[in-house]
């Protein structure tokens, strides 16, 4: 196999990624790992808090550049784990492990495609990205990084797809909804019970359509999540506390959908952020057409990225499945990181983005 050495390296980075613990905002010791076998490699990494990046030698800011991006932090392992979630284990063909899945198998396999590619000829410059607090969209990670890169035309993103590119991602924004009130005792006739003031508000949420519908992503999607009220049995709410999880398409700015939610609901309404919006990347794009002649089929991902605070186009493609991602006994399998090399090689040797 050409490619036998990279997938061997890649295995082992991963390995031993699983076997240092790296949960969101915690990542110090594995990007310690990351340098360590980037400087083993021969590459010349550089590193702001927990994000690792590289910058190809053959840069040339003439060219357009494409950023090969994926995350190494994870999220806390489930009660339900049958397995120690940071001992690589493999059975067969599977990796098991926390984080394996999501999203070890694309920050390994992106960084074997940027050391194959750096000395090959390309129009295009390449960046390779290791970002921290993904999971939790911290301004510790991608954001913190992304101002110290050179500019990027493009990117790449190593989630877990099966492999096929996501080429539009839903977008989200949390609220917090309050209802107000007035208190007074539950056995008189006084007071003004917020939760009753809720229940309007409550039925329009749940039951509102968005007018624009994407072909990728589908409806914007609202949800209430958590509600809080109330002091004890015998006392009238004065206030109502509901959180309400929005999905975004690409067809709607977060701040345009909170607007129309603010007018057409009667409790206080407030985004505890607009920063995560949908993103999306041209159908014609010559990355989504390469995808296209190579039997891949383009759809749109419900699940949220670091394509959120991409300000460029950007494509989500990487191996192992989103279903297994935060689950427990998570695993990749071995066979999926020599695919993911491979295609991605096939996706961009001799491609041209300018």
């Amino acid at each position: 196999m050409e490619y036998k050495n990279y997938l061997y390296d890649a295995v082992e980075l991963l390995k031993a990624l699983i076997a240092t613990p790296s949960v969101s905002r915690d990542e110090k010791a594995a990007a310690g790992v990351m340098m360590q076998y980037m400087h083993r490699w021969g590459l010349d990494p550089k590193r702001s808090g927990n994000n690792i990046w590289i910058v190809d030698k053959h840069y040339d800011k003439q060219r357009p550049t494409i950023l090969l991006n994926a995350h190494i932090d994870t999220v806390k392992p489930a009660a339900s784990w049958t397995k120690d979630p940071f001992s690589p284990v493999i059975e067969g063909d599977t990796l098991y492990g926390l984080g394996s899945n999501d999203c070890g198998g694309g920050l390994v396999s992106l960084l074997q495609v940027f050391r194959i590619l750096e000395d090959k000829e390309r129009n295009f410059n390449l960046i390779y990205l290791a970002s921290a607090e993904e999971e939790v969209s911290g301004a510790d990670g991608f954001s913190k990084a992304l101002p110290q890169l050179p500019p990027i035309d493009v990117a790449i993103v190593g989630e877990p797809t099966g492999m096929q590119p996501a080429i539009a991602e839903k977008g989200l924004m949390v609220l917090d909804v309050i209802a107000h009130g007035k208190s007074g005792h539950a056995a008189r006739n006084e007071g003004v019970n917020a939760i009753y003031e809720a229940i309007d508000d409550l039925i329009w949420l749940r039951d509102c359509k968005f007018e624009r519908v994407s072909p990728l992503l589908g409806p914007v999607k609202m949800t209430v999540t958590v509600i809080h009220a109330g002091t004890q049995h015998n006392v009238i709410p004065d206030k109502c506390e509901m959180v309400v999880d929005v999905r975004s398409n690409e067809l709607y700015k977060n701040a345009e959908i909170f607007d129309f939610i603010e007018k057409n609901t009667k409790s206080e309404v407030h985004a505890r952020s607009f920063r995560l919006g949908s993103s999306h990347i041209d159908a014609d794009h010559p990355l989504v057409r390469r995808c296209a002649e190579l039997g891949k089929t383009p759809f749109g991902s419900p699940t949220l990225s670091d394509q959120a605070l991409m300000p460029f186009p950007s494509m989500k493609i990487g191996p192992g499945e989103s279903s297994r991602s935060h689950t427990a006994d998570e695993y990749i399998k071995i066979s999926e990181i020599e695919d993911a090399i491979e295609t991605y090689i096939r996706l961009l040797d001799g491609i041209s983005i300018g």
